[in-house]
């Protein structure tokens, strides 16, 4: 999803740059629903993109979302919130693939639902293969945040993001991003972190620094589960494989190929950071950084896997099916239709603050005790499927690189908070760190 949930500011992270006192910036929690008009159709056959399988769930179905489901979804989500505030949000498969009279549409039924005291905000993800001028425009004068999929320069993001022939698509999503820049589109980049790239992070950061000229980055990892049975058909990709293809579901405690290593991911996470803090803060917002902020000042954390508890995140699937998490759409996870039972009465049902509260309550001895719990909190509940030193089954799999970058950020997330704590800005720690070594100095 594009980044827009940075301590609810609503388009970037305030406390890089605003020295207004924390207390005024501590975040609302609100219902924020992925919604997915597509559901899994895309138009790229990306390798890792686990989601291509969840077509195997509505066989038949057209896989485009109904006018009459697009008002439930408007209308509910708006009455689902308890603040001020509302955040409409598309993903895929490949939203775009809608066309923009369906946008449209949605745009009028905002104005239609939304309360007086309210204010909206339009956020799509896109992998900018459809984008032309029109669409541009059309983002640009809707105010909408566009998140691009990118995952680097050509040899990482070709690696993996193909289409259905399997040919490259880096030409295509580079000029999607200039066209979005040209036109003066709020974007920014989401890059997945996969075994392509994981080892380039710093040639990665700059070259969406300075060759992309994004100031919004975010950065997810790529971990597919597999049970053994399952491992060879993973690492095949998600695609139609000569119509092989098994459903994905959270299940198994092996990895793909492509799945970034714990060791690497955190690796990753530094080498970034280090580039980061001594030249970029105010300027280049990177999601996990300003993630981290908000817990070194005790604040709730702007992204789901950081927080405590979770639930508040559903996804809407093309027929009004709402799922606990857009990670978690299978069977099991499916709260209701939207069309038989409203959503806020899905969304605050026994069930879903269950499954959001079993974040807490099976996190393991070994986190809970850990000293970096306070940031991390055992990160998202589908990657917790290996087992702690002392055998209690329930460990994040990413653990080791979450708990090496959280131990290595500590002092500068300490310098930042403090100054936004007496009313300065966080870019003030660049002048107090050591200055860059010389082989990444520019």
């Amino acid at each position: 999803m594009p980044y827009v949930h940075v301590l609810g500011g609503p388009r970037h992270s305030q406390l890089m740059t605003d020295p207004t006192p924390t207390s005024a910036l501590s975040a609302r929690r609100a219902v924020h629903v992925l919604a997915k008009p597509t559901g899994a159709i895309c138009n790229l056959d990306c390798t890792y993109c686990f989601f291509l399988s969840k077509e195997e769930l509505y066989p038949g179905s057209p896989f485009r979302m109904t006018d009459e489901v697009l008002e439930s979804y408007i209308r509910q989500v708006i009455e689902t919130q308890k603040g001020p505030h509302v955040v409409i949000a598309w993903q895929g498969g490949e939203p775009t693939l809608m066309g923009r009279d369906f946008f449209k549409r949605a745009l009028d039924l905002v104005k239609k639902h939304l309360r007086s005291e309210m204010t909206v905000e339009h956020t799509i993800q896109t992998n900018g293969i459809l984008l032309d001028d029109e669409w541009c425009v059309f983002f640009r004068d809707n105010d909408f945040l566009v998140g691009l999929s990118m995952d680097g320069p050509r040899e990482m993001h070709d690696a993996y993001r193909v289409d259905k022939a399997r040919a490259p698509t880096f030409d295509k999503v580079l000029g999607a991003a200039r066209l979005l820049q040209s036109h003066d589109v709020q974007l920014n980049v989401l890059c997945a972190v996969h075994a392509a790239n994981v080892e380039h992070p710093v040639e990665l950061y700059r070259f969406f620094r300075d060759e992309v000229g994004t100031r919004f980055l975010q950065v997810t990892p790529v971990v597919e589960r597999a049970t053994p049975e399952l491992l060879t058909l993973a690492n095949r990709g998600w695609g139609r494989q000569d119509g092989n293809r098994r459903l994905y579901v959270q299940e198994g405690n092996l990895v793909t190929d492509r799945s970034v290593r714990p060791d690497a991911w955190g690796r990753f996470l530094i080498e970034i950071f280090d580039e980061w803090v001594r030249r970029d803060v105010g300027t280049v917002f990177v999601q996990m950084f300003d993630s981290a902020l908000a817990s070194w000042l005790g604040l709730e954390n702007p992204m789901c896997v950081f927080n405590e508890t979770c639930g508040n995140a559903p996804a809407l699937e093309h027929n009004g099916d709402l799922y606990s998490c857009d990670h978690f759409i299978q069977p099991e996870y499916l709260l209701g239709n939207i069309e038989s039972r409203h959503m806020r009465e899905l969304v605050h049902s026994d069930r879903q603050r269950a499954f959001g509260e079993a974040k807490l309550t099976t996190l393991p001895r070994y986190c809970r005790e850990c000293d970096v719990r306070f940031a991390c909190h055992g990160e998202c509940p589908r990657n917790r499927f290996t087992r702690t030193p002392d055998g209690e089954y329930g460990l994040n799999y990413l653990c080791a690189g979450y708990k090496a970058f959280f131990q290595h950020i500590d002092r500068p997330m300490k310098v930042m908070a403090t100054m936004l704590r007496q009313g300065r800005y966080a870019d003030e720690v660049m002048q107090i760190l050591e200055p860059p070594t010389p082989e990444r100095a520019d």
